[in-house]
């Protein structure tokens, strides 16, 4: 960010870590924050700001983002500006994208085109790196992230045969060499093969709606793929996370794996928490909004998924935020279900969303709410204690959240730059008052400030 930020102290509000609540005040200056107690001491040049009434959190860590991703025959409609905008406007203060090379594409020339699409970014970023393919110098280059540019964490897909997915052979390979750089796999598990024999039948059966997109690739698709995912990282000795689990079959694979002894992490979204796949069943194209991968689930599921974060069987709530707009874009596949662009919006109103759902739903307490989607995405991803908490020396990346002021979500006023939300007419009791990002109020009732080109790239390392 240009200039310098002023002093300012958050006086009055409810300090909520996964840790601990207390009452007190947080002083941040030059971007970082300096003390926490009750009625702090502040030089007289301070800016204060009245948190009485709300909690004081942590800016939030959105681990799963795709930002300006070329995917399906077009570009995800939220660039790094305004994808990391509408964050802010949310209490997201830091993402993590995905570096994803086309087939063939060195790893280090993808991450020179990502560092390029991210210098608009108004809030910190990070990136993990996706090997969609296997060459000769692929280790190499997967050192050198670690290494050299501080990506630690690398993606593989199971699903997209023929494109960004990979073999198990080659998911072994990544495993294998991740282990020895010390650095973590995240997958996205559903059975490729199994996928496109469906979908196959499916057209060849004349069955191109939007919901037919669901039923191309049910859950035991995604079940037998996270199985196989963590035999092959338990062959490597390898770390797993395994991203936007949906269902029962997957909840089941990773329990096992976690009662193995294996390092095997899980993330949900918030669509599979709230959504059930009644969503489909439109009988114009609506339904296409819908259209992402894994697809929503059944009923039961998603309360499978609640049970499994509060028991920390599933660790981190993200988004796998990657919109799209229906008018111009989903409609590429209106004939065709398997050419619908996979992706929705959903950054702005994670906090809230689980706030009102997970908090006051009875689902999860104040202090599990905020390591689900603040403090477990920094921890587990290196960018602690830097981000995820407030606390002296951490980043000024603070949330200040009215518990009792109400909303309703509408693509009408959100900040997703898309024409349609997966939420809309939810109703939130909760919201996001002001956001500080790097010690300056970027967000201020309704006031949206951010400055293009002020979020820093975050090298990161895992302990």
């Amino acid at each position: 960010m240009t200039g310098q930020a002023r002093p300012i102290c958050v006086r009055g509000g409810e300090v909520v870590t996964a840790e601990a609540r207390t009452h007190a005040d947080v002083y941040c200056e030059d971007g970082v924050i300096k003390a926490v107690g009750p009625e702090l001491d502040c030089p007289a040049d301070t800016e204060e700001i009245d948190a009485s009434g709300a909690y004081v959190l942590p800016g939030a860590v959105d681990a799963h983002v795709h930002m300006e991703l070329a995917f399906m025959g077009t570009v995800s409609s939220d660039d790094f500006e305004t994808g990391t905008a509408a964050g802010v406007a949310g209490g997201t203060t830091t993402i993590i994208d995905f570096v994803i090379p086309p087939h063939g594409q060195p790893l280090l020339d993808g991450l020179a085109e990502w560092h390029a699409k991210a210098e608009k970014a108004v809030a910190d970023y990070a990136f993990h790196m996706a090997v969609t393919w296997w060459g000769d110098e692929t280790s190499a280059e997967m050192a050198s992230c670690v290494n050299e540019h501080g990506i630690p964490s690398f993606k593989t897909f199971m699903a997209y045969k023929g494109a960004i997915g990979i073999e198990d052979n080659e998911l072994l390979r990544v495993m294998e060499t991740a282990q020895g750089l010390g650095a973590m796999v995240t997958a996205h598990c559903e059975d490729g093969d199994a996928v496109v024999a469906m979908q196959e039948k499916l057209l060849a059966e004349g069955k191109t709606a939007p919901r037919y997109h669901a039923l191309s690739r049910p859950a035991p698709v995604e079940g037998r793929a996270t199985e196989r995912a963590a035999q092959l990282a338990r062959q490597a000795g390898c770390p797993l996370y395994i991203v936007h689990m949906t269902c029962k079959e997957s909840i089941e694979a990773v329990r096992a794996a976690q009662g193995r002894g294996q390092p095997v992490l899980g993330e949900t979204c918030v669509q599979y928490l709230l959504l059930d796949d009644s969503v489909y069943e439109s009988d114009d194209f609506e339904g296409a909004a819908y259209v992402m991968s894994p697809p929503i689930r059944p009923l039961g599921n998603q309360e499978a998924l609640w049970d499994a974060l509060s028991a920390g069987v599933v660790h981190t709530v993200a988004t796998d935020h990657c919109p799209f707009n229906l008018d111009g874009q989903k409609d590429m596949g209106s004939g065709d279900f398997t050419k619908i662009p996979n992706g929705a919006a959903g950054i702005e109103h994670r906090l809230s969303l689980m706030h009102t759902h997970g908090v006051l739903g009875g689902r999860l307490s104040l202090e599990q709410w905020v390591d689900a989607c603040c403090t477990q995405p920094a921890r587990l991803f290196g960018l602690a204690p830097r981000k995820g908490t407030i606390a002296p020396g951490a980043d000024a990346d603070i949330a200040i959240f009215d518990p009792t002021a109400t909303a309703t979500i509408s693509a009408a006023t959100h900040h997703h730059h898309v024409d349609r939300s997966i939420y809309e007419g939810f109703p939130l009791t909760g919201t996001v008052r002001q956001t500080l990002v790097a010690g300056r109020l970027q967000w201020n009732d309704g006031d949206l400030r951010v400055e293009r080109g002020a979020g820093r790239y975050l090298p990161r390392t895992l302990s």
